[in-house]
């Protein structure tokens, strides 16, 4: 965990962002967007290396390594990060575990943990964070979720009902914490996003990312970029209180629906 007094930046005295599931795709694009916007971001994920070389590129960005599987952690996490930054304003559940495969083939147990990371983590991070977002009256939490969150596909048995549960999830949080002025939104990604760790060419990539042969666009436009989804979670974190959104969908201009 992140230790030792931070040096005065331009963010020190800034609102506080918790983002979980900081990747080197959308998470790592979530921290940048948010550090930029002024905020002091509390970087969670399990890859120890990578928070620290973000915390040392990002003005504002510390690090908070923790798997959000093991939920008692999760709790002495985000209670270690309200005490040494601050209370959390804006809460981005980012983190994601997910299987792929045959629900006859695939281990049952993978279902249990899943529904852990997408679905219980996220009730734990909201009883964390809320309570003081509902006494200052403004806070937001994002969820980023995505095509399996609306609907099972083959050989995502043991991953689309976690998303749903977590969708719905998100929804009871936003028609309970609404009216106390905290804004919940859930943003569906209904698209492979451009992680570099799937590979930067087709031979590199799973065969589930790569376009069809008949895609008429560039290759890249198959994918969502992910600095463009981490501006609409901005978006949706600074939505004017007269015109909240709950369930936002983005996709490439291209992408069939």
């Amino acid at each position: 965990m992140s230790t030792g007094k931070q040096p005065e930046t331009a963010a020190s005295n800034g609102p506080v962002c918790l983002i979980t599931g900081v990747g080197d795709a959308t998470g790592a694009a979530l921290v940048r967007r948010f550090a930029a916007g002024g905020y002091r971001v509390a970087m969670i994920a399990r890859n120890t290396v990578r928070l620290e070389r973000l915390a040392a590129e990002i003005d504002g960005a510390r690090a908070y390594p923790c798997d959000v599987a093991d939920l008692d952690a999760l709790t002495r996490t985000v209670a270690k990060i309200q005490f040494e930054v601050g209370p959390v304003e804006v809460l981005i559940h980012n983190a994601v575990a997910h299987t792929f495969g045959g629900f006859l083939d695939s281990p049952p147990a993978e279902l249990e943990h899943n529904f852990r990371v997408n679905t219980t983590a996220l009730l734990y991070l909201a009883r964390a964070v809320a309570p003081r977002m509902i006494d200052s009256t403004r806070g937001s939490i994002i969820v980023t979720g995505n095509t399996a969150s609306h609907r099972g596909v083959p050989d995502y048995a043991l991953f689309a009902p976690t998303k749903a549960a977590q969708r719905i999830l998100s929804e009871s949080l936003a028609r309970e914490l609404g009216p106390k002025r905290v804004h919940v939104a859930y943003l569906t990604i209904d698209a492979p996003i451009d992680a570099r760790w799937l590979g930067q060419t087709d031979r590199e990539r799973p065969a589930w990312l790569v376009p069809p042969e008949d895609w008429p666009w560039e290759r890249d436009e198959f994918f969502a970029q992910p600095n463009a989804i981490a501006d609409e979670a901005w978006h949706l974190a600074h939505q004017h209180a007269s015109a909240w959104s709950f369930d936002s969908t983005i996709r490439p201009f291209a992408e069939p629906w």
